[in-house]
């Protein structure tokens, strides 16, 4: 994407004007991430395992809260392992043809091993142990993401992986304290994956203090998308989504396994 200007990627993602310094309108990188879109349809060509190692270790040099580290990934090779994941997973039917699954998993266990190993206490088992290995897990997906698009290759994540979080856990027998925050199907893209528009800047970039998001923002918005995409509004497909019942027993789990929530 080097031969594209970032301002005029930011102008047609965002619907808006971007002011972009002329030394990053060529930046490769940032030029990538503004044309980036998620793949979910792959080649049958294997990805070397060598390969996703090397975008785990790239994606665990990212930053986590105070260098606690509370997050790792499991890439799934056994074939009857990803078979029994892909079940799980059938509710999105181009799972099922992702050559590679990747889960990345917020652990907390480590920290409280840590304790015990220099008998010290624990006086943090809150909420915020909970939110803190979850973002980094979330940092650290991130960062696989941009690596592997860097690397060539085309990636989605899954956060339907949290709608079976009991399997999940006996099938890759995740202890107490580890959970999956999001799962990744990767391979070789079929095609460029294309662009999705965003939500404008000048509704979700504040400066100095909160201003919101308008009605008269979302409606604009609605019509851009569906003019680009030729689906049906966006506000309403997503409102009509949250307005069934999903994850009610996610609390539970979480308790279950340990943490507490108050």
């Amino acid at each position: 994407m080097a031969e594209c200007r970032l301002s005029d990627l930011l102008t047609v993602r965002f619907g808006e004007t971007s002011d972009v310094p002329e030394g990053l309108e060529s930046h490769p990188f940032l030029t990538s991430l503004a044309a980036r879109g998620s793949c979910r349809a792959f080649t049958a060509d294997r990805v070397p395992d060598s390969t996703l190692e090397t975008l785990a270790a790239t994606a665990l040099c990212a930053p986590s809260k105070s260098d606690l580290q509370q997050r790792d990934i499991l890439i799934v090779s056994d074939p009857e392992q990803r078979a029994a994941l892909r079940d799980l997973l059938s509710a999105q039917a181009w799972i099922a043809d992702a050559p590679h699954l990747v889960i990345f998993l917020a652990n907390n266990r480590r920290q409280r091993q840590m304790q015990q190993m220099h008998e010290q206490p624990f006086p943090n088992d809150h909420l915020d142990a909970f939110f803190n290995a979850s973002v980094d897990a979330g940092i650290a997906l991130a960062f696989f993401m941009a690596a592997a698009e860097a690397a060539g290759l085309g990636c989605c994540p899954i956060s339907t992986i949290r709608n079976h979080l009991g399997p999940v856990r006996d099938l890759f027998g995740l202890p107490d304290h580890v959970f999956p925050v999001a799962g990744m199907g990767i391979g070789y893209p079929v095609d460029r994956a294309r662009m999705s528009p965003r939500l404008p800047l000048s509704a979700t970039v504040h400066k100095d203090r909160f201003t919101g998001c308008s009605d008269e923002a979302i409606h604009r918005y609605d019509a851009r998308r569906s003019a680009a995409t030729g689906a049906p509004a966006w506000s309403k497909t997503r409102a009509k989504m949250y307005a069934e019942p999903q994850r009610g027993d996610f609390g539970r789990f979480i308790r279950s396994i340990g943490f507490k929530t108050n």
